[in-house]
């Protein structure tokens, strides 16, 4: 019974023997290689190109300087190009012949928002030469001008202008064909638009000057004299004419003396105030035989001669120049 008890423990050892340190050591080396080996990254296989494609050209550095193809581009593209340039009134007209600024603009506003100027001619028709590219184009007749954007291409370049320019004569008198000495008068222009808009075109002009302006309607403003004759009137010009207009005022000169009686000697060193009816100072002066010119209307004249000063209710009416005595009798 002994014995038996013997061989079953011994085979049961023998049994156990090659299980336990296979089982026990074998996963304590594994995780200690896990731990202390990461996985290392497999390298990518480079893309092979389909049949179809084409290998990507190798990359430039941009520090090597344009290529010999755009240096030629570059070149062929900055050469400056014959342009001609000329303007007609109308559609079918002839060439303006002299009297034309040209202006040429880059297209590109600079930093203050401004169109560079890039070249500039006087004269009749223009022979410019520009670089290839987007400009442009003012062209002025007198007070008349027109811009059109013009693209330069390599070779002849020819634009023709159509300003549709017409001209405008003034002139003015006084009501009853009474004529005024051009000396004072003057005319301002401006757009036609509504009063709170108007622009002005041209100031200060001379009796039967000529001006150049573009076809349509205008403000014209005439000055008899410096102070209240003023007369209005809106004018139409038309492309390829020249429009006469003469304006009346209702208004006349007049000359002032401080007199002793009646047609006698004009006083000296007095000094003059003639104010309108509603009380207004419209003209001053000092002397013995100052004049001006008034529109009609009811006056009041001052003349002081040292402490004393003397006066005259007069009115002016439309026609030719006249005189105004005040008398030291009157206080």
């Amino acid at each position: 019974m002994r014995m038996r008890q013997i061989l079953f423990l011994v085979l049961a050892l023998a049994l156990l023997a090659p299980l336990t340190p296979a089982y026990i050591a074998a996963p304590a080396f594994a995780q200690e290689a896990e731990d202390e080996m990461p996985p290392i990254p497999r390298p990518r296989p480079r893309p092979q190109p389909q049949r179809d494609e084409q290998p990507a050209a190798p990359s430039r550095n941009p520090d090597a300087g344009p290529t010999p193809a755009a240096e030629a581009i570059n070149s062929a593209t900055s050469v400056p190009q014959p342009v001609q340039l000329s303007a007609r009134i109308t559609q079918d007209g002839a060439q303006i012949p002299d009297g034309l600024v040209w202006r040429i603009f880059d297209t590109t506003p600079d930093a203050s928002g401004e169109l560079a100027l890039v070249a500039k001619s006087e004269g009749g028709p223009a022979n410019l030469q520009l670089p290839p590219g987007e400009y442009v184009v003012h062209v002025a007749y007198g007070r008349a001008q027109t811009s059109e954007t013009m693209a330069i291409a390599p070779g002849d370049n020819q634009k023709n202008f159509i300003i549709e320019a017409g001209a405008l004569r003034l002139n003015s008198a006084v009501t009853g064909d009474v004529a005024i000495p051009p000396g004072l008068l003057t005319f301002d222009i401006f757009t036609g638009a509504d009063e709170s808009s108007r622009i002005p075109i041209a100031e200060g002009l001379q009796a039967n000057e000529i001006v150049t302006l573009n076809a349509g309607t205008y403000h014209i403003v005439s000055h008899f004299g410096t102070i209240n004759a003023v007369v209005r009137a809106n004018l139409r010009v038309e492309p390829g004419q020249l429009t006469d207009a003469t304006l009346y005022h209702h208004a006349a000169q007049v000359s002032f003396k401080l007199v002793s009686e009646a047609g006698g000697e004009a006083i000296a060193d007095v000094e003059w105030t003639v104010k309108t009816s509603d009380g207004d100072t419209i003209f001053t002066d000092l002397g013995a035989f100052p004049s001006t010119v008034l529109a009609e209307g009811d006056y009041l004249v001052l003349a002081k001669q040292g402490e004393q000063v003397f006066n005259r209710e007069f009115q002016i009416q439309p026609g030719a120049a006249t005189e105004v005595e005040v008398l030291t009798a009157a206080f």
